[in-house]
């Protein structure tokens, strides 16, 4: 099998896509992909010259825009290690990636100055500090280094091997960077890509296939490059030779993207469930017409619910798209989908087992389809590495059943009878309520089909009676006032009794990250301070 390096392919791509094509698109910002493979094969040499070798690590610690791809592309061409640095992060936490992943370079936005300098003479191991900004004296300016010298190819030779890493936060511990080679993301991507028909097979064949079709689409990116969901569909754009489209504004703006959409006419957009796609779909319901959308041929989630009536605004607009809702994680890529077109509908949380994964129960045993047991969906190689300098977190998640190494991040669901999945949710997020199991995820999807709930998370708060008793955070639409007795009554009309909340709380708490992703800990601890004095 030939073996693939994300470095080689950027070289090949890069000689055939004409200069003038766009590669970064940034609000007024506009790089070309000449200008673009000229400063990131600067950049690889600048790290190379500051003592980076290969396998080395580099810490990227920045909001979206472009200077994040184009470190990334010099980190693929120098054979250098990408590591994801959480901006929300106190000092300490982010002191704690980048001694934990062993940075060498750390590039940073010159908005995070103040943090880096609290922590730097705790930073040891880092040679090479980059700024994206004016510099200072202990960082060189990012523009300083891109806009001179030879900006040639690399003559380097790579490695299939060469890693990649996505630090990932998880619900429960301190965050882990899971380690995939370049060759194994690249071969699960051609594995999707030959469902649909035949696909290069070698550099050679890809390098022809792009200077016969031209430069690749571009893409809109919704959620933070810090992130898997966003990063990886940046670089997928960029690999394919098309154009990384980010929004400079740093909380997400609905509008701001379909007056990129508009401008831009992108095949693709990138986003996290409800907490971008709703904002998208009262856009576009209040003000129709405004923006054209038509060139959009697929939207692209992961990580978050993505509603049914939600799905339906969308389509409404923009008949002409695929809805895709990816079932996956860090350290488990294509565990399933879920794709809705205008052509018929598919249900929350329901998706079809990817080629490569399976359901296994408690006693890893293979769950039989339409028998109603819970089960913990498992995918098999190509797989991570494992998790940096963690063997005991790497031996729990990746396992070997009958002879397969699967990897096995906590995602219960049931198997319905025509071999599609119901998604519960998270073990480690799982209620134990009077011993019976509760998922957050579907109590949150019942308490959002009312027509007054914006959003909701649910959580488990300690109980003498129950152990934890479930409880429902809810961010409710403009005008409206909580009705607890009706919310409740609203999800016991889907869901059995114990999994109906014994308490739903809304005040004003920030219920998800900047990624679209449930934010647990803030959710609990609200709801804890919130119900304290109903407890005394």
């Amino acid at each position: 099998m030939y073996g693939w390096n994300f470095g080689d392919i950027l070289d090949g791509v890069a000689s055939v896509t004409p200069d003038d094509a766009p590669a970064f698109i940034h609000g007024h910002r506009l790089i070309r992909w000449g200008d673009a493979t000229a400063r990131s094969n600067r950049l690889a040499r600048a790290l190379i010259a500051g003592g980076a070798a290969p396998g080395d690590k580099v810490a990227f610690y920045m909001h979206n825009r472009p200077e994040y791809v184009e470190t990334l592309a010099a980190c693929l061409k120098a054979r250098l290690t990408h590591v994801n640095v959480n901006y929300r992060y106190t000092p300490d936490e982010v002191f704690y990636i980048f001694d934990n992943s062993d940075a060498q370079a750390v590039v940073y936005g010159e908005e995070f100055r103040r943090s880096i300098e609290a922590i730097r003479p705790r930073l040891t191991k880092v040679k090479t500090f980059i700024e994206v900004g004016a510099g200072c004296d202990f960082a060189d300016a990012f523009e300083d280094v891109v806009g001179s010298g030879d900006a040639s190819p690399l003559d380097i030779t790579r490695d299939p091997q060469d890693q990649f890493f996505i630090y990932t936060g998880g619900t429960t511990g301190m965050p882990k960077g899971v380690m995939w080679t370049h060759d194994d993301m690249r071969q699960i991507t051609l594995r999707a890509l030959r469902a649909l028909g035949p696909v290069p097979e070698t550099l050679e064949e890809l390098v022809a296939f792009h200077k016969a079709t031209g430069p690749g689409p571009a893409a809109v990116i919704g959620p933070p490059l810090m992130h898997g969901t966003g990063l990886l569909t940046a670089m997928g754009a960029h690999l394919g030779g098309g154009a990384v489209i980010t929004l400079p504004s740093l909380h997400f703006s609905a509008e701001e993207m379909l007056d990129n959409i508009d401008q831009w006419k992108p095949a693709s957009v990138c986003i996290v469930g409800d907490p971008f796609a709703r904002p998208l779909a009262e856009a576009l319901e209040r003000d129709p017409g405004r923006w054209d959308v038509s060139s959009v041929q697929r939207i692209t989630s992961s990580g978050v619910m993505w509603s049914l009536e939600v799905k339906r605004t969308l389509l409404k607009h923009m008949p002409q798209a695929a809805l895709a809702d990816a079932f996956s994680s860090s350290e488990a890529l294509g565990l399933g989908t879920s794709i809705m077109t205008a052509a018929g509908e598919i249900q929350t949380a329901k998706f079809m087992l990817g080629d490569r994964a399976r359901v296994f129960d408690e006693n890893d045993q293979p769950v039989t389809p339409g028998s109603g047991v819970r089960g913990m969906v498992a995918v098999g190689p190509p797989n991570p590495i494992g998790y940096y300098k963690d063997p005991e977190k790497t031996e729990r998640t990746f396992r070997v059943i009958d002879g397969v190494r699967y990897s096995i991040p906590g995602d219960w669901c049931i198997v319905e009878a025509d071999g599609s999945l119901t998604l519960l949710g998270r073990g480690n997020a799982c209620i134990n309520t009077a011993g019976e199991k509760v998922f957050p995820e579907e109590v949150e999807e019942a308490l959002k089909t009312h027509p007054d709930v914006e959003d909701a998370l649910v959580v488990g708060l300690p109980d003498p009676k129950w152990g934890q008793s479930v409880t429902g955070v809810v961010r409710l639409y403009p005008g409206k006032t909580l009705d607890e007795g009706a919310l409740v009554a609203h999800v016991r009309q889907s869901l059995a009794a114990y999994k109906s909340p014994k308490r739903i709380v809304t005040g004003e708490v920030n219920l998800r990250a900047p990624n679209g992703k449930a934010d647990y800990k803030s959710a609990t601890t609200f709801a804890a301070e919130k119900l304290a004095p109903a407890a005394e």
